[in-house]
């Protein structure tokens, strides 16, 4: 499916590797790919959500003030345990990074080198859209714009919540996307 990408597409999905990675997150979500997607606002997909007031500085900052879905955080602090709170006293006693685990990785090929995180399942479905949404639109190439109407029609998850928080209508979103791809 990678090879249908546009080199915009594919640089979203190495952003969101990174966007995760700075974030402290287990995993790459829809949330990433969505803050990718804000890191090159000359793209005229993410030009529609910047114009609406969704921009990649307000996103981040809004993503780094939720823990991350699923990860040990998350299930750390429904037992009462806050895992920032224990980082910053280990790194405190120890130095920075002292809980990143330093260790060889193994040599990656493709897209993908180093620090590797795995998609979740929505992220996984969004990609899977975004496939979708280019079939449905006869188009050949899966483009930045594709991306986004695939995590709209995944309708759900903290990419979308997001985008909705911003005042943002996901169905007025899609139809100016849509508009978009006739160019």
């Amino acid at each position: 499916m990678f090879e249908r990408f546009t080199a915009a597409a594919r640089q979203v999905v190495v952003q969101a590797q990174a966007e995760a990675r700075e974030l402290r997150h287990d995993r790459i979500g829809a949330e990433h790919l969505l803050l990718a997607v804000l890191a090159d606002p000359s793209d005229p997909a993410a030009a529609l959500l910047v114009a609406k007031g969704l921009d990649h500085a307000a996103a981040r900052a809004e993503l780094a003030r939720r823990p991350d879905p699923g990860s040990d955080a998350e299930a750390l602090a429904s037992i009462g345990v806050d895992l920032d709170a224990v980082r910053a006293a280990v790194e405190a006693e120890f130095g920075e990074g002292a809980l990143s685990g330093a260790r060889e990785e193994p040599r990656r090929r493709g897209w993908f080198k180093g620090d590797h995180r795995p998609f979740t399942a929505e992220a996984k479905k969004v990609l899977e859209l975004s496939l979708r949404e280019a079939l449905r639109l006869k188009e050949k190439e899966i483009g930045v714009r594709h991306l986004l109407l695939g995590l709209l029609r995944a309708g759900e998850g903290p990419a979308v919540t997001l985008v909705t928080e911003r005042g943002i209508d996901p169905d007025g979103l899609r139809r100016e996307l849509e508009a978009l791809s006739g160019r």
